[in-house]
């Protein structure tokens, strides 16, 4: 059975509610899996397949904020698993681990298109508005209490590219300020404010929401 070929002819199912700042706990039968894949054992793969397509994809998209290029970019994140699965040695959940594969993956593709994923013009000098009252790298509990999921990830899709990226990253893939400015190349202060200002606008938009179809989280199997 061929793996690549196999990935190339399947999508991500359905996930009419998608969870943010939650991670999946462990899986059963996932460590066999891997270590069952790594010795060629492709339905293993498949299975490692089925288990994390759906947070691959979804973390995709909420990063590139297209259905198209989300859906591409999630088979190039399994492809290159396929290739880099031998270098897994366990010293992280593999999870975290695959997530920080495709996190890399995507920023690859956006620094190959010449985008700024941070705008640092924006947060060398803060509006006094903007400016914020306390630590503002810090845990926000107003945006991960009781949120209408819909309404948060339509929110988080219509932010600025560079605001979505780093609060995509900290909030809820749970990337730390300093992990994240080496991902992007920029420093921690920038970070920090590019998150502080993603919040105070997605509070904006949770206040007054936008009037826009729902972001789609999900991709309709290949017929």
């Amino acid at each position: 059975m061929n793996c690549e070929g196999q990935l190339m002819t399947q999508a991500p199912p359905a996930n009419p509610n998608p969870g943010l700042f939650k991670r999946n706990p462990p899986i059963a039968g996932e460590a066999e899996a891997i270590e069952a894949a790594k010795n060629g054992d492709a339905e293993a793969f498949s299975k490692l397949y089925t288990l994390h397509k759906r947070r691959v994809y979804t973390l995709c998209l909420r990063m590139l904020g297209n259905v198209s290029e989300a859906e591409d970019m999630t088979q190039e994140a399994f492809l290159h698993l396929f290739r880099k699965l031998g270098s897994f040695r366990g010293e992280s959940a593999f999870s975290t681990w695959l997530h920080r594969l495709t996190v890399n993956l995507v920023l690859m593709q956006l620094r190959k298109k010449g985008l700024n994923l941070v705008s640092l013009e924006e947060t060398i000098n803060p509006s006094e508005e903007d400016a914020p009252k306390r630590d503002f790298g810090a845990h926000d509990p107003v945006l991960t209490g009781s949120v209408d999921r819909v309404a948060l990830e339509r929110a988080v899709a219509s932010l600025p590219p560079g605001y979505r990226m780093v609060f995509v990253l900290h909030d809820v893939e749970g990337f730390e300020h300093n992990e994240i400015a080496t991902m992007l190349d920029c420093s921690t202060g920038n970070s920090k404010s590019q998150l502080h200002k993603a919040r105070l606008r997605l509070r904006e938009l949770l206040r007054n929401p936008i009037q826009s179809p729902e972001p789609d989280v999900t991709t309709e199997a290949t017929k």
